[in-house]
């Protein structure tokens, strides 16, 4: 419980959803989140118990890391950038941070989700899961779930990476629902730029300001906007990041 904190910019955050007294907060989930990257920097944060947990936490995110540069060289050049445009604009080295989900068995799921619809605030989130089903994408007003296939990940993009692109690509509105069987877990290593970066769209995509479809803003300032809104699905995006001059 040392860990247990509202404040959605802390380094080390527990929060559950099992007993709050957040009006609009129906999850059936608790979590931990913490940031991941870069490692000298917040390393000697996370959780010491148990004791295995620090080690086994940084060789994973270490893989994942490298995931990600690949990922995001073939997304630049599948936009026409240099293969290493993403990378360079996420500053000098970026920010990486993990979720840790648990959603208990629910009596009654039909009342609750194991987390309501948002878009993830990064780049790109790379996510595990224990096998149960609960993942569920939104296209067309409509929720598709996800399968769980041992051996792969879900890759989920971003707001940051429709930002950058000017809507090319598109955050994906995702929602977690729960069961009356079983527990499940997800982990969940978000990607996106440095806190103090400027998240707008890549120059080399806009000829002229008016066909920016966002306006410019620090990574941090986006964040507490959007973890703090009481909306959901992608209305941090549309009414914090939209143009003015649209």
């Amino acid at each position: 419980m040392r860990y247990c904190s509202e404040n959605v910019m802390d380094p080390v955050r527990y929060g559950t959803s099992l007993n709050t007294t957040k009006k609009h907060n129906l999850h059936w989930r608790d979590f931990l989140r913490h940031y991941a990257g870069p490692l000298p920097k917040s390393y000697h944060l996370w959780p010491d118990n148990p004791p295995t947990y620090k080690q086994v936490a940084k060789e994973y995110l270490k893989e994942v890391w490298q995931l990600k540069i690949k990922m995001f060289r073939a997304i630049s050049e599948g936009l026409g950038l240099d293969p290493d445009y993403i990378e360079r604009s996420l500053g000098v080295e970026g920010t990486q941070m993990i979720a840790s989900n648990y959603y208990p068995a629910c009596p009654e799921p039909n009342k609750t989700l194991g987390l309501a619809p948002h878009s993830d605030h990064g780049g790109l989130t790379i996510l595990m899961d224990n096998g149960i089903p609960g993942l569920q994408i939104k296209r067309n007003q409509t929720w598709y779930s996800v399968p769980s296939i041992p051996g792969t990940f879900v890759v989920n993009l971003g707001d940051y990476l429709e930002i950058l692109s000017n809507g090319k690509y598109k955050s994906i509105e995702h929602r977690g629902v729960v069961n009356t069987e079983a527990a499940r877990i997800s982990v969940g290593v978000g990607h996106g730029p440095a806190m103090d970066a400027i998240v707008q769209p890549a120059s080399p995509l806009i000829k002229e300001k008016s066909e920016s479809a966002f306006r410019p803003i620090v990574y941090k300032d986006y964040i507490k906007a959007q973890q703090t809104t009481v909306k959901r699905g992608k209305s941090a995006l549309h009414e914090i990041m939209t143009s003015s001059d649209n």
